[in-house]
């Protein structure tokens, strides 16, 4: 690509990749409008049956499973799908004008997006034994990239990006200072890319200054966060050194007493690779209703009368309550409280009871449209309400195009 030379949005397509350790999501986008073209996903890479799901934007729909051997055969299958003439989606791959990779894990590096070269991805490796389950396979896609479509930009875009900027006091922990100077054991938070689209398009909807508001966001899924931000920057979230802080998730525990933990090891006798797959995948509102980690199967359970189910549900819905007082402290008010994710679009109770007794903020809730109000953009407070709070379904894949679009400008730039 030649710098200086900027080609027209309308014939741009930016691929956007989500790599996990055994799927690999993704979406293509118009450049023009950042409109979505076609989305889909391979998941069981490995197996004989990985499976393979393509859906475009006029809803024609493929299903099928394929001997998928690894990440760099499931890119490939990707980008043959794109090309094939039935789909008529990508007459060339001269169209493709970048690839967006999601990278959960940056560490200290990196603050913004970034475009990819040999020293970021040695940067990202560095950076794997802090989200080892995470970032392996966003290089394999990386790699794979570079492999089968070189010369076509690349994009790394951080979910621990957005929380950069959050100050020192509210980043460390009170552990001896040398271990932060040789491990950077800090809190550096998750899901950045979610916490900053839902809280700039609140904002746009809320019609208030993004850059002059306070609002704290709450995603809420299998794997929930909140954020905390001022002024457009992010001053603190819940999640820490790894997803594992914070709030109660579908399967993992969220704040505890550390000494607990030693404790049970202790007593039963755990391994650290046992006690990490406890505190990872068998707490949380599993653990705690002994029956499912889906939110949804659990209200419906709470329904039947069963306890274990509600107590579930109140400790969920207690820790983000106590989240909401703290960050209104920290930011010393609230303009926004937004929900996002599985839980926080689609689970009014679960809103209900986040919100309830929350009027020393002066919030006060619309109670019949919180009810109805289900994977929409939608304000559920009242007209009354200090604090407006939103449903804003979220859209990751969209901001990393987007970002994706603007580092590829600012390199032509230079």
């Amino acid at each position: 690509m030649k710098k200086g030379k900027r080609i027209a949005k309308s014939r741009m397509k930016v691929l956007v990749l989500n790599s996990g350790s055994s799927s690999v999501k993704y979406q293509l986008f118009n450049g023009n409008d950042l409109s979505w073209l076609v989305r889909g996903s391979i998941t069981r890479i490995g197996k004989n049956d990985a499976e393979c799901w393509q859906e475009r934007k006029d809803g024609h729909e493929v299903k099928y499973t394929l001997h998928i051997s690894d990440h760099e055969a499931a890119i490939d299958r990707i980008l043959q799908s794109l090309l094939s003439k039935k789909s008529a989606i990508l007459s060339d791959i001269s169209e493709l004008y970048a690839v967006g990779h999601r990278v959960v894990h940056g560490g200290e590096y990196f603050s913004q997006p970034t475009l990819i070269s040999d020293d970021v991805i040695e940067k990202i490796e560095e950076c794997s034994q802090l989200a080892p389950l995470h970032n392996p396979p966003q290089i394999a896609g990386i790699r794979a990239c570079q492999k089968l479509i070189p010369g076509i930009p690349q994009v790394a875009v951080f979910d621990t990006a957005f929380h950069q900027t959050i100050p020192q006091y509210a980043f460390m922990y009170a552990l001896p200072y040398e271990f932060y100077e040789k491990y950077r054991i800090r809190r550096y938070g998750f899901h950045g890319t979610s916490h900053y689209y839902v809280a700039k398009k609140a904002a746009e909807l809320a019609e208030i200054d993004f850059n002059k508001s306070k609002i704290i966001t709450c995603h809420l899924g299998n794997g929930s966060s909140m954020a905390a931000i001022h002024d457009g920057v992010c001053v603190d979230t819940s999640m820490g050194f790894t997803p594992l802080e914070g709030l109660v998730m579908g399967t993992r525990t969220g704040d505890i007493d550390a000494s607990a933990v030693l404790f049970l090891m202790r007593q039963e006798n755990l391994t650290a690779e046992e006690m990490d797959e406890m505190l990872n995948k068998k707490s949380g509102v599993l653990g705690l209703s002994s029956y499912s980690n889906d939110m949804q199967k659990v209200l419906q359970r709470a329904d039947t009368g069963d306890k274990r189910s509600e107590l579930a549900i109140d400790v969920f819905t207690y820790r983000v309550k106590k989240y909401i007082g703290a960050y209104a402290a920290a930011l010393n008010g609230v303009d926004l409280l937004v929900f996002t994710a599985g839980i926080g679009e689609n689970a009014p109770l679960v809103r209900s009871k986040i919100c309830k007794d929350l009027d020393f903020i002066g919030l006060r809730l619309d109670h019949f449209v919180n009810q109805i109000a289900q994977f929409s953009e939608v304000k559920i407070s009242r007209d009354d309400s200090a604090v407006q709070v939103w449903v804003v379904p979220t859209n990751e894949e969209s901001v990393i195009a987007s970002q994706t679009l603007d580092v590829i400008y600012e390199m032509q730039k230079d």
